[in-house]
């Protein structure tokens, strides 16, 4: 498994670009990995080389989802990413946002799903600041990890 930190990850993307690779990132809490997730992520690995993903710690999963979240921890969750393919490294921030991660790895494309316009991505005006795109991805219709849990819970 490839879980990085932040200087790991500034060495990595500094080496793939130095080859030409284009690096693609997106974050998120990713608390029950399902289908509406893994379509962003694979839609999201056809934009570049190199797919990061950056992942909300446990402990700011519960500060912006609340107290019984996240369903599984850090971990369980960043080994479930780095089980797919199209994934090549996930870096965990404990940071509400990934604007520190995103203006030290400078991706080539930043991705969001479509729960998201332009204006409110965090880290989209640094990117394209750079040179970079923003992509957004429409989300898969009836997928969302709060409805999911709410649908258990009845």
């Amino acid at each position: 498994m490839n879980v990085l930190s932040i200087k790991d990850i500034k060495r990595i993307a500094s080496g793939y670009k130095s080859k030409g690779l284009k690096i693609v990132f997106t974050n998120g809490c990713f608390d029950l990995l399902h289908k509406g997730h893994l379509d962003l992520l694979n839609k999201s690995s056809k934009y570049g080389d190199i797919l990061i993903i950056g992942l909300n710690s446990d402990s700011s999963v519960k500060k912006l989802k609340g107290a019984t979240r996240p369903v599984e921890d850090e971990m369980k969750r960043s080994q479930k990413l780095m089980a797919l393919n199209y994934v090549d490294h996930v870096i965990i921030f404990k940071q509400l946002t990934p604007r520190k991660l995103i203006s030290e790895l400078e991706p080539d494309v930043l991705v969001k799903g479509g729960d998201y316009d332009l204006n409110n991505i965090v880290g989209a005006q640094h990117v394209i600041k750079n040179g970079g795109d923003v992509k957004i991805v429409p989300l898969t219709p009836g997928y969302s990890t709060t409805s999911i849990i709410k649908s258990n819970n009845r």
